[in-house]
């Protein structure tokens, strides 16, 4: 199960598992995200690298107008795979 959720301040929050069967889910909230914002990882279980591209690709667009996404609250595992593809050098992680 996956659940993305986009509060009135406009933090983003990922829930559950976020696998290749979620990138749709993911790509329509993404898809509306026109500046900075923080992305909490506190609910999230697992990330695919489908659910990755799908991060990487939002912080490549905003990048593109000086916006970037935090990603924050990840659990151990989670931010040893982004330290591993060398995605802590693309996003800001908290």
């Amino acid at each position: 199960m996956f659940d993305i959720r986009k509060s009135t301040d406009g933090q983003i929050q990922l829930f559950g598992r976020f696998d290749a069967a979620q990138v749709e889910v993911a790509r329509s909230t993404l898809q509306s995200v026109d500046r900075s914002c923080v992305i909490d990882f506190s609910g999230l279980d697992y990330i695919s690298s489908a659910g990755m591209g799908i991060l990487l690709g939002t912080q490549k667009r905003l990048a593109g107008t000086g916006h970037s996404l935090k990603l924050v609250n990840m659990n151990r595992h989670i931010r040893e795979i982004f330290r591993i593809a060398g995605f802590d050098t693309v996003f800001p992680i908290e």
